[in-house]
């Protein structure tokens, strides 16, 4: 397994996905997808044993908001046709975090050596599609003005159980003006795939968050005094559910690096 740290940076980011994934695939980036293929959706990724990939599906149907379910491998492939030409699941994703029994016990540039036949690929539509729509109508988001994670918190909104798999949903805040946040809800909804329109606008407290300044993800950022914040839906959601499981094994997308697609954003 390749160390994370050896990837560099280009100099410009690839416009077109294939290429993007080719660059990712070579290490030629920092890991970090975003920005990549502006108009094409990028995809959070769960891989784990046959044996628990139809709970897994199912707790996906069951709550599309946090989980816009939109590929799966067949059993043992690494390659997800309907989602883009030539995807290698082991190496088309710029990080990826390894799971024993729940616990995180490895970060790796790409899952090569410990691929394994039994395993079923996930990918999950991710908020950078709709961030870069936001950013072409001139809505403001601020971890992106700030080169920041986007600050997550673990919410009192629970997703509907499926087998071993189930917890809260999380939730990403941006925070905006009022008449931003009412944009902002129009231009995600047409997102679907990409989470859609936000859970909850005001009162974090009303979905179970104590301090908005210490986020259980990403970074704080901060609050004007004409802004309220603005939660959507998190792909982070199926990964707390995955760890919550405590399956023997499991693989995920780490946090910025995401499967860039063929697929259009919108």
């Amino acid at each position: 397994m390749n160390d994370i740290s050896r990837a560099g940076s280009p100099d410009t980011l690839p416009v077109d996905p294939y290429v993007a994934r080719q660059v990712i695939r070579r290490g030629e980036t920092d890991g970090r997808s975003a920005g990549m293929a502006p108009g094409f959706l990028q995809g959070n990724l769960v891989v784990l044993p046959e044996t628990h990939a139809l709970d897994f599906f199912r707790f996906c149907q069951r709550n599309p908001v946090p989980c816009p379910l939109v590929g799966v491998s067949d059993t043992g492939s690494t390659a997800l046709p309907s989602l883009g030409r030539d995807i290698d699941i082991r190496t088309d994703i710029g990080s990826y975090n390894i799971f024993r029994d729940g616990e995180l016990t490895g970060r790796v540039r790409d899952v090569c050596e410990v691929w394994r036949d039994d395993l079923v690929s996930f990918v999950l539509g991710c908020s950078y599609s709709f961030e870069e729509a936001l950013a072409r109508e001139q809505v403001p988001v601020r971890h992106i003005e700030l080169g920041c994670v986007v600050p997550m918190y673990y919410s009192n909104l629970m997703t509907v159980p499926a087998g071993p798999f189930g917890g809260p949903i999380v939730v990403s805040m941006r925070p905006m003006s009022v008449p931003d946040a009412i944009r902002a809800t129009e231009i995600t909804a047409r997102f679907p795939n990409a989470h859609g329109k936000p859970v909850h606008l005001g009162d974090p407290a009303l979905i179970g968050i104590r301090d908005i300044d210490r986020p259980d993800e990403g970074d704080r950022v901060p609050i004007g005094g004409d802004e309220i914040p603005v939660f959507w839906a998190c792909g982070v959601t199926p990964q707390l559910a995955l760890r919550s499981a405590r399956l023997p094994f499991a693989i995920t997308h780490t946090s910025g690096s995401m499967l860039v697609t063929d697929l259009p954003a919108g």
